[in-house]
């Protein structure tokens, strides 16, 4: 797959114009020490992006490496390096359509601390959490275009196994001796293509409101762990599956609505569930000198159907019963400054999660993010953050972008 697709790529250069864009980064966290874990993570991030271009026709690849210091002058490897094709993918723009086929990543959601709709693409379980770092998927896509709104097919043909870094990397759920088995286990084949419906558009005339609907057949993004000794399996399962995501913005404020159902079709193991969130946020402007603040809420909500056979708990779910509350400041300077933070607080498990993260960009090329976080884990449940233990981290992400 991956050859046939970077050939069609290669194929277009002699006729194509080309242009690029991507970033070379330092990635530094500090934690407090834990068992058997690193204090530290010192990791180089490239990322470079090529995109040519004919006419009504389109080539892209994107290419993504980090390198983890640990990899390299540590007894205790991460596991944490690697070079990945994020995207590579060929698209044709007709008049009110367009056709894709390729590796490619897909957005979806509206929130601010987790899209829970935003499923179509696995996430890198090597990297920090707080990081979205997805992972293409490939498929074939054909939309059509509307005066106001878009409808979208999409197949996706192949169902990828995940990445875990080693029990030594601070999020990792590995413990010593322990490893993930390479091989995502399914009923059914993973070639078994996964079948996505999408209308979206926007009211503007007498409303300003964005929707989305989605409906799916194939496996859920929600994937699900079983131990046996010392190895972890990933299982995947068939869904259909229902979601939507929504904006409505009412003067100062917009309102966010996201909701997913999924009907388990194939695995015992899982009960059908659904999840929910809702968030407002609410804008001063001009709140000094240009400048703006946000006032942010977010409420989450998730429920199996059958709590027998399978819980938050049991897969993984932290945005549960979770109360989100924050604030984002826009300098609207040259650098275009923004501090967010808030706290997410678990209203079943009594955890807290604390963060702030202040984000510019000097001398137009470079991007500044630091970021701070405490996570106050729950004294009376075995959830992700308690089996981590009580955390606090300080990072700086340092970025050339060209």
């Amino acid at each position: 797959m991956k050859k046939i697709l970077l050939f069609l790529f290669l194929g277009t250069y002699v006729f194509a114009e080309l242009s690029y864009e991507g970033y070379l980064g330092a990635d530094m966290q500090a934690y407090n020490k834990t068992s058997n874990k690193h204090s530290s993570n010192f990791t180089l991030e490239q990322k470079l992006k090529l995109t040519y271009e004919f006419n009504n026709f389109v080539s892209v690849l994107e290419l993504y490496a980090q390198e983890d210091s640990s990899d390299y002058n540590s007894k205790t490897k991460n596991n944490r390096s690697y070079l990945r094709i994020n995207e590579l993918y060929t698209s044709y723009e007709f008049e009110d359509s367009k056709i894709l086929f390729g590796k490619s990543i897909l957005f979806w959601g509206a929130l601010e601390v987790k899209n829970i709709v935003d499923g179509f693409n696995i996430q890198d379980k090597r990297t920090d959490p707080s990081k979205t770092d997805k992972v293409g998927a490939y498929n074939i896509q054909y939309s059509h275009y509307f005066e106001e709104s878009e409808l979208a097919f999409i197949v996706k043909l192949y169902e990828q196994k995940s990445k875990m870094a080693n029990s030594s990397y601070t999020y990792s759920i590995l413990r010593n001796n322990e490893n993930l088995k390479n091989k995502l286990e399914s009923e059914k084949s993973l070639y078994r293509p996964s079948v996505y419906l999408t209308y979206t558009g926007s009211l503007s005339e007498d409303i300003a409101l964005d929707y989305a609907f989605i409906m799916q057949n194939g496996y859920d993004s929600q994937r699900y762990f079983s131990k046996s000794g010392n190895e972890y399996k990933e299982h995947a399962y068939l869904v259909n599956k229902f979601s939507s995501y929504n904006t409505l913005v009412l003067g100062s404020s917009l309102i966010k609505l996201e909701f997913l159902y999924a009907d388990v079709l194939d695995d015992k193991n899982v009960s059908d569930y659904y999840h929910s969130a809702f968030g407002l946020e609410y804008t001063l402007e001009q709140f000094k000198e240009g400048s703006e603040l946000a006032i942010l809420g977010e409420y989450y909500y998730y429920k199996s159907k059958d709590e027998r056979i399978s819980n938050d708990l049991s897969l993984g779910e932290i945005f549960q019963n979770d109360l989100f509350l924050g604030l984002r400041y826009s300098l609207n300077d040259y650098g275009d400054s923004t501090a967010v933070g808030g706290v997410v607080i678990d209203k079943d498990y009594k955890e807290e999660n604390y963060y702030v993260e202040f984000e510019t960009r000097l001398y137009d090329a470079f991007k500044v993010k630091l970021d701070l976080s405490y996570t106050e884990p729950s004294k009376t449940h075995n959830t992700i953050y308690a089996q981590q233990g009580r955390s606090k981290k300080i990072g700086l992400n340092i970025a050339y972008h060209y």
